[in-house]
């Protein structure tokens, strides 16, 4: 069973979706088997981190903004190349094993969707495997 669901972003943040994969988890009816959310975007991504402390992605953005600063010298005429560094940095989805009807997560861990080059209207997927 494969969902696709929207969301309406800011310029830049992290947006937990851990909840709305669970919900899917629960309507599939799926036992143990995977659970692989995938982002069909450029300049977004999906990770997995702590959902605890907000400061953690405060703190994630800083340090991709640090490490991934906009340069004169690139080329990309639409002028978001640090957006799509960010997003292959990050990656565009997460493989997480099901056991037992749940996701199999870290007592802090939550699943984010990561954007780089908001305001936007993105999409994600999630798709669980039986097995």
């Amino acid at each position: 069973m494969l969902e696709s669901y929207h969301l309406s972003t800011n310029r830049e943040g992290f947006t937990n979706i851990t909840s709305i994969v669970e919900q899917v988890l629960e309507k599939s009816g799926v036992s143990d088997g995977l659970c692989v959310v995938f982002c069909p975007h450029t300049t977004a991504g999906i990770t997995i981190n702590e959902n605890a402390d907000p400061d953690v992605v405060r703190d994630m953005l800083l340090g991709l903004a640090k490490a991934f600063p906009d340069r004169a010298e690139f080329r990309h005429v639409e002028g978001n190349s640090t957006a799509h560094l960010k997003a292959s940095c990050v990656g565009s989805s997460v493989t997480v094993p099901v056991q037992g009807g749940r996701l199999v997560l870290g007592t802090w861990q939550g699943i984010y969707f990561c954007e780089f080059d908001g305001p936007r209207n993105r999409t994600f997927y999630v798709k669980v495997i039986n097995g």
